[in-house]
């Protein structure tokens, strides 16, 4: 920490930098490890030059973070060149510092020369948003030989710039874990990747939340990452088996080697000790003691023959194990391959039910279409026909409505000429018993006045006009009941007129009622016609409504369709995808068998050299006793 602190500001003292005291308190020790914790202070450039040249002058730090530090391109530039030749730095956090273009090359080619990062933190950036400097970044990561994790959550990164990172990842041989959550990779981005992940071995944590995936390709990834992180376990497991079985073969050698160099050394001893000692006693001593060797060489060599049948028990158990496992694995790969089958013609059968469906449901679309056309045009017609029949009854009522009109404007002229030739002819008539009484009245008063004016000349003639006033007075009789006669008539002739007079009231009357049944009639035509336009707007709008409910149907038809066609094919791909695993699998299976019985070949094989060497050995050592044997006899 102080070495950090003197560094730092003597670098200051150097670029005339004021040095930030704060700084200083976010140095903090995790056991043995430093880290520079920076998280939400912000950094301005002339700072950001001083901690680049700190980085590449110290070797202290094991984890930097610098999230939230509103960083600038530039400063992220130098810092990242700083950091390109530190070989202390494992994690690199620069969450939230809003890095674009700049960014995202000067990471390519910090991630191109530096070799001891491990975790790199890019969360909340932008780095996906222009594509050609997100392609540098890739390029850099496919170089790169030390990241294992990578987070790249909330970047802007689309499809296009998936296909660049599928292509690092198809090249990159070190990274493990890899978070992309929260972007928007869609469809076409998770196939890219799927295929990047068939080439690569060693990514087996991949986080995809929150990109718009279908469930299929997310089920595929995981699948995929799955069978690496078991694939990894399994070659971790046999490489530890592997060391094992060498460090016992090892430590074999080595204890044998011992003990023939002891033995080595012990008959070089007996050799000294019988050199200075009596001849007999050292023959006999030589001789109990190459009995007593060659039956300690004997139960040596038993135990050693019993301990490599041990080890050969031993590894043919193992072996043993290791076939019964590849044969249960072989079983399972195989009982996994027979449901995959089976699952297959479910699929296909649920295929070609599907197909089935479709081509009824095809079947149904077109025959509702041609009902549908046949509907349509069956309503048209009938529409046509109404309206036809419509325009025909207008004309046939509109001519009726004229004809009642002429008649009743006939009836109407008739019956005024017959009103005014019968008040013409009451009015002559009227007028004519008028003059007729004017007649009377004057005839009655010169009657009078001849009666006045002869009474005082028929006086005398008394006698002989009585019988003439008789006459006269029967005269004046006859004509007062003409008079009364006339009056009659005349009474008579006004009753017609009254009974006239109101038979052209009811002709009016009666042509108002027609007017009113004239009236009632046309708002009966106008609700008819309200009622047929109605009509005929529900129709259309049945007829629009079923076309449009079966268009949707259609569509919904079409829409279940495709969705069929489109889990079809993903079923398709998941099925070639699992086939391709197993494969790979059995092929890994195999291939680890095969090392297994070649590693098993070549130990069998070793221990039979060494057997073959401990008995060549112990026939040199005991043709090397007999002939020292010989000799001390012979002397």
């Amino acid at each position: 920490m102080e070495e950090f602190r003197q560094t730092y500001l003597s670098l200051c003292k150097e670029e005339g930098v004021l040095p930030q005291d704060s700084l200083m308190d976010h140095l903090q020790q995790d056991g043995g490890a430093a880290i520079l914790d920076l998280r939400g202070h912000n950094l301005p450039i002339d700072t950001c030059t001083v901690l680049a040249k700190a980085f590449q002058t110290d070797t202290f730090f094991t984890k930097v973070i610098l999230s939230d530090c509103m960083l600038s391109e530039r400063g992220v530039k130098e810092i990242l060149t700083g950091l390109s030749s530190n070989k202390t730095v494992k994690v690199l956090d620069l969450k939230g510092n809003n890095l674009t273009s700049t960014g995202a090359e000067a990471l390519g080619t910090f991630l191109t020369q530096n070799t001891t990062l491990q975790r790199l933190v890019l969360e909340w950036n932008a780095l996906g948003m222009l594509e050609e400097s997100f392609a540098l970044f890739c390029s850099g990561l496919a170089a790169n030989t030390g990241l294992m994790q990578l987070d790249l959550r909330n970047n802007q990164i689309n499809h296009r710039g998936v296909s660049e990172l599928a292509s690092a990842i198809k090249c990159n041989s070190t990274l493990e874990v890899l978070d992309l959550r929260w972007n928007n990779i869609g469809l076409l981005g998770g196939r890219t990747l799927l295929e990047a992940l068939k080439r690569n071995n060693n990514i087996v944590h991949l986080q995809l939340t929150g990109n718009n995936m279908p469930r299929e390709i997310l089920t595929s990834l995981q699948q995929a990452t799955e069978h690496n992180a078991q694939r990894r376990s399994t070659l971790r497991e046999s490489r530890n088996k592997t060391l094992v079985l060498s460090k016992e073969i090892r430590s074999l050698k080595e204890e044998k080697g011992q003990q023939v160099l002891s033995l080595m050394e012990t008959i070089k001893n007996q050799k000294d000790e019988l050199g200075k000692s009596n001849r007999l006693r050292i023959v006999n001593a030589a001789l109990t003691l190459s009995e007593q060797k060659n039956h300690d060489l004997y139960g040596e060599l038993k135990r050693v023959k019993a301990e490599k049948e041990e080890q050969m028990v031993k590894q043919n158990r193992e072996r043993k194990r290791l076939q019964e496992d590849s044969t249960l694995k072989e079983e399972k790969l195989l009982r996994e391959i027979q449901n995959l089958t089976e699952a297959n013609g479910l699929l296909k059968y649920k295929l070609e039910e599907m197909e089935r469906r479709c081509k009824v449901q095809q079947q149904q679309i077109f025959e509702l279409k041609h009902d549908l056309s046949n509907s349509t045009a069956e309503l048209k017609l009938q529409a046509a026909q109404a309206g036809d029949r419509l325009i025909v009854e207008k004309q046939r009522f509109k001519q009726a409505l004229e004809e009642m009109d002429d008649l009743h404007q006939k009836e109407v002229k008739h019956v005024n000429q017959r009103l005014e030739e019968t008040e013409k002819a009451l009015e002559e008539s009227i007028f004519k018993m008028k003059r007729q009484r004017v007649q009377l009245e004057e005839e009655l008063s010169k009657a009078k006045s001849a009666g006045v004016a002869e009474r005082t000349r028929s006086e005398e003639e008394r006698g002989r006009v009585q019988a003439q006033r008789c006459m006269e007075k029967e005269h004046v009789t006859a004509l007062e009941e003409k008079f009364q006669s006339v009056e009659t008539s005349l009474k008579e002739t006004q009753e017609y007129c009254s009974q006239q007079k109101q038979t052209i009231s009811d002709l009016l009357a009666t042509k108002g009622q027609q007017g009113i049944e004239v009236d009632r009639l046309q708002r009966r035509i106008e609700v008819l016609q309200q009622e047929l336009l109605s009509k005929d707007q529900e129709r259309m709008a049945e007829v629009s409504t079923v076309r449009m409910e079966k268009q949707e149907e259609l569509r919904h038809l079409q829409t279940e369709q495709v969705g069929l066609l489109e889990k079809i094919s993903t079923l398709e791909r998941e099925y070639k995808v699992l086939s391709t695993n197993h494969n790979e699998t059995l092929q890994d299976k195999e291939r680890q068998i095969s090392s297994f019985l070649e590693k098993l070949q070549l130990k069998e094989a070793e221990i039979q050299r060494m057997r073959e060497e401990e008995a060549h050995r112990a026939s040199q050592l005991q043709n090397a006793i007999l002939t020292y044997m010989q000799g001390s006899l012979k002397k």
